[in-house]
């Protein structure tokens, strides 16, 4: 039997707030809540990472309403919790990469919040760290941002270049919530 983990990122309440702009995929934290909810019924781990901001004025710090989880990660058991400060789910507390190794796990999916930030980060240290790495585009969002040249890329489009990014670099293969499901035999 091949063993795959969900990793959910960063999938707290505090992207709820206003400083970060209209986030993209109203769909995302539903579709969060069924790979958890299939992933669970599998039997498959399930490792949830949440960001620590050392910013004292982010929505994200520890002590603030907004570092708790959204209640669909919340309600998780998972298999292994991690905290980081950074974009790298595999620089956090724990350390991930030998925790995978040690349970021979086959692949991991990977959702959660930003889809350009931590998700495309943890995506990339992932795959080059030799793991088969899959995201689950559609159980992610993003918000807009600014570059040094004063253009706005919108959270579509930086969902896009992620999904560019990281299947053009042989990083992950995008998939989308139903071909996870499926591969897990949930579909």
């Amino acid at each position: 039997m091949t063993t795959t983990a969900l990793i959910l990122i960063d999938v707290q309440q505090g992207f709820d707030d206003p400083v970060w702009g209209e986030p993209n995929n109203p769909a995302a934290l539903d579709n969060i809540a069924r790979l958890a909810a299939a992933w669970q019924h599998a039997g498959q781990p399930i490792v949830v990472v949440r960001h620590d901001s050392v910013e004292a004025a982010s929505p994200l710090r520890p002590g603030g309403p907004g570092h708790a989880l959204e209640p669909v990660v919340a309600a998780v058991d998972p298999a292994l919790f991690i905290t980081k400060t950074v974009n790298s789910a595999f620089h956090g507390d724990e350390d991930l990469h030998a925790w995978l190794l040690g349970r021979e796990v086959d692949g991991i999916v990977l959702a959660g919040i930003q889809t350009n930030m931590c998700v495309e980060t943890t995506a990339r240290v992932g795959g080059n760290l030799g793991h088969r790495v899959a995201v689950a585009l559609d159980a992610t969002r993003t918000f807009a941002l600014t570059g040094p040249d004063g253009a706005t890329l919108s959270a579509d489009e930086l969902t896009r270049a992620t999904a560019t990014n990281l299947h053009g670099g042989g990083f992950a293969r995008i998939v989308s919530t139903a071909e996870a499901l499926a591969e897990v035999g949930a579909g």
